[in-house]
């Protein structure tokens, strides 16, 4: 395993690491490479922070972290969104601990009392005249909390990139963002609320196990075989039209056959991007709500309500931390805590004037699958677990990533092939390689 001489300032010998059909087993276990991914790939690109139904009012905030980074995501008093450092400029106290709250119209040290307003500025101090005459108004602490510059709200998706350098919001995300566009419009009223809190499942392996994982087809028909194989196989003797409830609706896809999947595609796009299901998904034969219907169709029309719900992709990865399924209203966010630990939050979000159907539906899925409690979960933990484990056998340094390659893939920005061609998994790591070796 190598260490971090061989790899800290020489962006050439990281670049390595990613051949255009392998990887290096480095990326996944060496400690001191996800200590770099901190310092450099997660800070030069684009990560999800939240929602920005998660702050109705002035002066509500989230607690987040980026690239090691420790953050507040607040609402303003002009109703902006801003991103602050969690950190006073003053001793470095973190300045917020809860993971939401409100604040009012400032924040207060818990250390030593100096307040901040939301947009980061100094507002006051304890004894400020013991600071007459020395050169506190020529440093940084005079200057309020580090404010990051580059944020961006999409249908209410806040993205921020805490380095300057590398593409804009619009150039890294493109055509990608037709996703989040397609959840938001599956709402009567084009709006998305979080509902409800977050699941929180602790994964031992690395984070690119996980979002790898995501848009590979090849692997549900084996490792869910014992869950979700079940639940086909107690429904197999019932009539074809027979009702199904929504637990065996949601269970039984998984199990569906190599062709099913190849069938369903899968589209990539420049940055790590992509989403299977170009043509249908494991999503597209959910029992129809009426009453959901007549919404949509009050709102849209009946020509633009078949577009958006004739749209049920599978997995978007926002490459690197987020991943959303629209057809359900789910989310997964990656939250990298060590190079073999991840916790995965999931969310679920409410059509905003949709019917409760909907909201249920996205809640069960949400706990059948993606929780802590899933049956599914568990399969897919088990096989990183045994990842994790066996890449640290000698004799092979290499992770094959050949299934469906084509030298022509290399450059093209926009691709859509077969749902089983593992050009997602080598789509994302052209990108780390970019944007980890981007400020080295």
């Amino acid at each position: 395993m190598a260490n971090i001489s061989s790899y800290r300032g020489d962006p050439a010998a990281v670049r390595a690491l990613v051949q255009p059909d392998r990887v290096h087993r480095d990326l996944y276990i060496d400690a001191e490479l996800f200590a770099l991914e901190q310092e450099h790939f997660f800070a030069n690109t684009w990560n999800y922070v939240g929602h920005d139904s998660q702050l109705p009012n002035p002066g509500d905030y989230i607690r987040a972290e980026i690239a090691g980074q420790p953050l507040i995501v607040v609402r303003h008093g002009d109703a902006s969104v801003r991103v602050l450092m969690n950190r006073c400029a003053h001793k470095g106290s973190r300045l917020v601990s809860a993971p939401c709250g409100n604040t009012g119209r400032h924040f207060r040290c818990p250390y030593h009392g100096w307040t901040f307003r939301t947009d980061g500025s100094l507002l006051s101090m304890p004894l400020k005249n013991g600071y007459e005459g020395t050169a506190l108004h020529e440093c940084e602490a005079a200057q309020g909390l580090v404010t990051v510059p580059n944020v961006r709200l999409h249908r209410g998706f806040i993205f921020v990139k805490l380095n300057d350098v590398g593409p804009g919001f619009e150039e890294y995300f493109g055509d990608s963002l037709s996703s989040i566009d397609n959840m938001a419009d599956r709402s009567p009223e084009g709006r998305l609320e979080i509902a409800g809190g977050c699941l929180r499942f602790m994964h031992p392996c690395n984070w690119k196990m996980f979002v790898e994982n995501l848009n590979d087809t090849m692997h549900p028909m084996v490792v869910h075989e014992s869950s979700a194989g079940t639940a086909r196989r107690m429904w197999i003797d019932k009539p074809a039209d027979a009702p199904k409830p929504m637990a065996i609706e949601q269970f039984t896809p998984f199990m569906s056959d190599y062709k099913f999947f190849e069938d369903m595609g899968v589209r990539v796009f420049d940055n790590g991007h992509s989403f299977s299901g170009v043509h249908f998904s494991i999503h597209s034969k959910y029992s129809a709500i009426p009453a959901y219907d007549a919404a949509m169709q009050a709102a849209y029309g009946e020509e633009r309500t078949a577009q958006i719900l004739g749209l049920a992709r599978h997995n978007t990865v926002y490459y690197p931390n987020l991943t959303i399924k629209g057809a359900i209203q789910a989310i997964r966010v990656v939250r990298p805590i060590a190079v073999d630990r991840t916790l995965i939050e999931s969310w679920t979000f409410r059509l905003a004037g949709a019917p409760p159907e909907l909201l249920q539906r996205t809640t069960m899925y949400n706990r059948l699958i993606n929780s802590p409690f899933s049956v599914v979960g568990h399969d897919d933990l088990q096989a990183y677990r045994g990842i994790q484990a066996g890449l640290h056998a000698s004799g092979n340094d290499w992770v094959s990533l050949h299934r469906n390659f084509d030298a022509d893939e290399i450059g093209k920005n926009d691709v859509t092939t077969i749902g089983t061609s593992e050009i997602s998994m080598r789509n994302q790591y052209r990108a780390w390689a970019r944007y980890m070796t981007l400020t080295m």
